[in-house]
């Protein structure tokens, strides 16, 4: 029976890991200033190594250069409880102690993207990118309502891509990008004891590996139109960590475990159509949808030294539709704007407070300075309105046994960001 404890135990705490990694905040979409600038309407149309992300065929006609920029994510956030319970062993139901209300969970962040690419021969290009998709930190304190579902939670990653572009025809572009994606991410979640006269114990994980995917991308280029098109695969990752379970007192003490345990998900695929369209020689305007295929997040497999389980997610896919322009004020200076909507895949019916995310709405701007003959300057600034939501989700401790306890989260969520962008881009 120990051992079934312990499996449930660092089960819980992957399952943190995992949902925190691939959903809070969710998928960052900041790689790229200029998308910032018009709510990433054009992204997958553009050309350039900052598109690289979006589109493996945006370099293929563009001339050598480097770009680089850093993005400060601003979140102000509050989540409140709402009625949640805990159940103890003999059906004895009580409101969950500690503080209400949770400021700031959200940790502020910043989101650097790095890209090159230059021509090879006529017709060929070849081009890197770096940059951190999912990066993220949310923190409550030890006394939270949340603290059963949610503590600490640090994630970074950095996704190297490595391209190669072709011109296929005068108004044709194709590309394909392999990309290796490293995660590092820690954890720490609250355990009940049997008794709420009882101090938590703890769960600790930290946990890291490489994963591995592929995109590829194609833009067809008019008189006046531009089209582009992108798949980027899902990626199955494989996280190896550390699980360590103290603090469990009584009948739960054999539960307590400082040991090795690693767990498999997929996070999703993402498909990209766009077009631009210049209206004047000053005026363009751009328009980008994206489909995000959530749904393979439908589980996550646990394994450690206590037995192995799989612990279903289910996440929706989701589509996100964005508008923008970019106009030119002169020839030194271009002006750009923007709005999208962006669905969270978070399930209403069991929504966590770790991932407490809901829908939102980017509005932008951004402008771009040409400073010398070779370099570039980019800004933006975007805010973002987070519908508000709601928290519902039950957890059991120590399930299938005599010492089963169960947790209900009740909880109202809203918030707001800001999102400030810098970048530079030049020519060699």
């Amino acid at each position: 029976m120990s051992k079934f404890r312990t499996l449930a135990l660092s089960g819980a705490a992957f399952v943190a890991l995992s949902a925190q990694a691939h959903a809070a905040g969710f998928y960052l979409q900041e790689q790229s200033v200029i998308g910032t600038g018009r709510a990433y309407s054009g992204e997958v149309t553009d050309q350039g190594p900052a598109s690289l992300w979006w589109n493996p065929a945006s370099i293929a006609s563009s001339p050598a250069e480097i770009y680089a920029g850093v993005s400060g994510v601003l979140v102000s956030s509050k989540v409140s409880n709402n009625g949640s319970t805990i159940t103890y062993p003999g059906g004895v139901t009580l409101p969950v102690s500690g503080v209400g209300k949770a400021s700031d969970p959200i940790q502020n962040g910043a989101a650097p993207s790095f890209a090159i690419a230059t021509p090879v021969g006529d017709r060929f290009a070849v081009g890197a990118s770096l940059t951190a998709p999912y990066n993220f930190t949310t923190k409550y304190n030890g006394d939270s309502w949340a603290r059963y579902d949610a503590l600490d939670t640090r994630l970074t990653t950095a996704d190297l891509q490595l391209t190669g572009a072709m011109k296929a025809a005068s108004w044709l572009d194709l590309g394909i990008g392999v990309d290796a994606e490293y995660t590092n991410a820690k954890l720490q979640t609250a355990s009940p004891n049997l008794s709420p006269l009882l101090p938590d114990g703890i769960n600790q994980l930290s946990g890291e590996g490489w994963n591995y995917g592929y995109v590829l991308g194609a833009q067809a280029h008019f008189d006046r139109w531009s089209f582009g098109a992108s798949y980027r695969s899902a990626m199955a990752h494989d996280l190896h960590g550390h699980v360590f379970v103290g603090g469990l007192l009584g009948p739960l003490a054999a539960a307590n475990a400082d040991g090795d345990g690693s767990a498999n998900f997929t996070t999703p695929w993402i498909a990209t159509v766009g077009a631009r369209y210049r209206l004047t020689d000053r005026l363009t305007l751009e328009a980008q949808v994206q489909h995000f295929g959530w749904s393979e997040f439908d589980a996550i497999d646990i394994r450690t030294a206590a037995g192995n389980q799989s612990l279903a997610q289910n996440y929706k896919d989701t589509t996100t539709g964005a508008v923008g322009f970019d106009y030119a004020l002169n020839r030194k200076l271009t002006l750009r704007a923007g709005v999208q909507y962006d669905p969270t895949p978070t399930p209403d019916a069991e929504r966590t407070a770790r991932v407490p995310d809901s829908n939102r709405w980017l509005i932008s701007a951004g402008a771009t300075a040409q400073v010398t003959p070779r370099i570039k300057l980019d800004a933006a600034i975007s805010y973002i309105d987070f519908a508000d939501s709601t928290i519902h989700h039950d957890s059991v401790f120590y399930g299938g046994t005599p010492a089963a306890v169960t947790t209900a989260l009740q909880g109202d969520v809203s918030g707001e960001g800001l999102v400030l962008a810098v970048g530079m881009r030049t020519r060699f």
